[in-house]
C-alpha cells in the first residue's frame, strides 16, 4: 500500500480518482489547491503525488518547482486535460515522473503509481548500495563472535531496540547495520549520525530537520535523520555523548513515534526502528546523573556487547586476512603473504584501537613491505610496545595494566607522529575527540611529547 497525494480545485475528479486507489487499496489525502498541497507535502510524507496543471491562482507546474525547491524527490505525475507539448517538456525538465491527459482509465492511474513507486525505492535502494561500497564485512571465525552473531539474528527479525556496548573500533555500526539488513526493514533506508561529531546546538536540527528560517543560517528547509530513516532504521552512535536536553527530546520521539522539525508547530509521524550505541558505561551515567533513566530504559532493550579485539584474537588471522584482499584490491596492489611469525606477533598485540587500528595497521604493514610482511615489518609497523612489554607483564589489577599498557601505546603513537593529534588518532585507528579523551582519562600531556 502507497500513500498518495491527488491535487486537482475539481471535486469531483478528486472524489473519483480516490475511490479507484482507495479500492485498490492504497492511501489517499487530497488537495483542492496548489497551496494546500504545499502544505500537505511540508507537514506529511507521500509515496507519490498527482496534480493537475492547470488550477487558479498557482498552477501545478509552479507547485511542482515549490516541491523541488523544498529538496523533496517524491515521484510528481502531473495529470491535464488542456495538456500542450510545452508544458509536458516544462514538467519534464522540472523531474516530473510522467505527464497524463484526461480522460484516464484506471488501469493506467494504477500502472503508474506502481512504477512511480517501483523506481522510487530502486533509486533509494541503488543510493544505499552506492553508500556501502567499501564498507568492511564482519569477519569472524571465533566461538565468542559465533554467540554474540546468534544474538544479532534473534534480535533483527523483530522491533525491539537494540543498544549496542563495545570499546571504539569494535565494529558497532556493522553491528547495527547487519542487525539492519537482516530485519524486516531491510528495503527501507539505514541511517547513522555520531552524537559525539555533532556540535551540541546543531544536532536537534540533524535529529528533526528544520523549516527555512528557523534560525540564523538556515536558507532552506533541512531534512533531518528520522525522516531520512522512515521505514527504516536510524543507528545513532555514541549515544552517551547526546547532551542531557536532547535526550528528552528523543525520549519523547521514542515515546510518541513523532517529531517537529525546528522552526515548525506540527508534528510529523515517522516509522522508524531505533538502533544505539556507546563505548562509554551507560548504567555509570544513569547512576552518576549524566544520563536520563527513562531514556536509559527506552533505549536498553537487548544489548549486545561487542568485545574488544583482544577478547577475540582467535579472529585475527582471518581479518588481516581479509584486509590485506580489501586493501589490495582498492589500491590495485599484488596481494601479499603474511609470514606466520608476523602473524604471531600480530596475535600477541593488544589492539587498543581494535579492529579499526587493525585494519590501518594492514595498510602500513602493505606499504613497508616487499615480497612479504615479515617480523621486521611487524615491528617497524606497531607502537614498541608489542615486541618490549605487555599488559601482562605490569604490576596491578587487569584495568590498572590496561591503562598503563593504553598510556604507553598512545605515547608512543604520539612521539612518533611528533605530538600530531591528527595524525596519532589515524594511526590509532580513534577518532581525535575520543584521542583527546583517552589522553585526558590517562593524564597524557600531548605538547610534552613534541620533539
Amino acid at each position: 500500500m502507497s500513500h498518495l497525494l491527488l491535487v486537482d480545485d475539481d471535486t469531483s475528479t478528486l472524489g473519483s480518482l480516490s475511490r479507484a486507489f482507495r479500492m485498490a487499496g492504497h492511501e489517499v489525502t487530497v488537495a483542492d489547491s496548489a497551496a494546500r498541497a504545499l502544505e500537505l507535502v511540508k507537514a506529511g510524507r507521500f509515496d507519490c503525488i498527482f496534480s493537475d496543471v492547470v488550477m487558479p491562482v498557482k498552477d501545478g507546474i509552479a507547485l511542482l518547482e515549490d516541491i523541488r525547491a523544498l529538496g523533496i524527490t517524491t515521484p510528481v505525475i502531473m495529470i491535464s486535460g488542456q495538456a500542450t507539448v510545452d508544458m509536458a517538456v516544462r514538467a519534464t525538465k522540472l523531474g516530473a515522473l510522467d505527464f497524463l491527459e484526461k480522460p484516464l482509465s484506471s488501469e493506467k492511474l494504477l500502472l503508474s503509481v506502481d512504477n512511480a513507486v517501483r523506481l522510487y525505492q530502486l533509486e533509494a535502494e541503488n543510493r544505499e548500495l552506492r553508500q556501502r561500497v567499501g564498507r568492511h564485512e564482519i569477519v569472524w571465525q571465533s566461538d565468542i563472535m559465533r554467540k554474540l552473531m546468534s544474538q544479532v539474528e534473534r534480535v533483527a527479525a523483530g522491533e525491539s531496540r537494540v543498544c549496542i556496548l563495545g570499546e571504539t573500533g569494535t565494529g558497532k555500526e556493522l553491528i547495527a547495520r547487519t542487525i539492519h539488513e537482516k530485519s524486516n526493514r531491510a528495503k527501507g533506508p539505514f541511517v547513522t549520525l555520531n552524537c559525539a561529531a555533532v556540535p551540541q546546538e546543531l544536532i536537534e536540527s540533524e535529529l528533526f530537520g528544520h523549516e527555512k528560517g528557523a534560525f540564523t543560517g538556515a536558507a532552506s528547509r533541512h531534512t533531518g535523520k528520522f525522516e531520512q530513516a522512515h521505514r527504516g532504521t536510524l543507528f545513532l552512535d555514541e549515544i552517551g555523548d547526546m547532551p542531557t536536553l536532547m535526550q528528552a527530546k528523543l525520549l519523547r520521539v521514542l515515546e510518541e513515534g513523532e517529531i517537529e522539525r525546528v522552526g515548525s508547530d506540527r508534528p510529523l509521524k515517522v516509522d522508524v526502528r531505533v538502533v544505539v550505541a556507546t563505548h562509554r558505561d551507560i548504567e555509570e551515567q544513569v547512576r552518576q546523573g549524566g544520563f536520563r533513566q527513562d531514556l536509559y530504559h527506552r533505549i536498553y532493550v537487548f544489548p549486545v556487547r561487542l568485545p574488544a579485539l583482544r577478547e577475540r584474537r582467535a579472529d585475527i588471522p582471518a581479518l588481516v586476512d581479509h584486509f590485506v584482499r580489501r586493501v589490495c584490491e582498492l589500491n590495485g596492489w599484488k596481494t601479499k603473504p603474511v609470514a606466520p611469525s608476523a602473524m604471531k606477533l600480530l596475535e600477541s598485540y593488544a589492539w587498543p584501537g581494535n579492529v579499526r587500528e587493525l585494519r590501518n595497521a594492514v595498510e602500513r604493514l602493505l606499504l613497508l613491505s616487499d615480497a612479504e610482511v615479515d617480523d621486521e615489518t611487524v615491528r617497524m609497523a606497531l607502537p614498541p610496545t608489542v615486541d618490549r612489554k605487555t599488559a601482562a607483564a605490569v604490576s596491578g589489577t587487569l584495568s590498572s595494566r590496561m591503562d598503563a599498557f593504553e598510556r604507553e601505546t598512545i605515547e608512543a603513537e604520539l612521539r612518533a607522529h611528533q605530538g600530531n593529534m591528527t595524525e596519532a588518532a589515524r594511526a590509532l585507528g580513534l577518532e581525535r575527540s575520543h584521542l583527546y579523551k583517552k589522553c585526558s582519562q590517562l593524564n597524557i600531556d600531548p605538547q610534552k611529547l613534541r620533539p
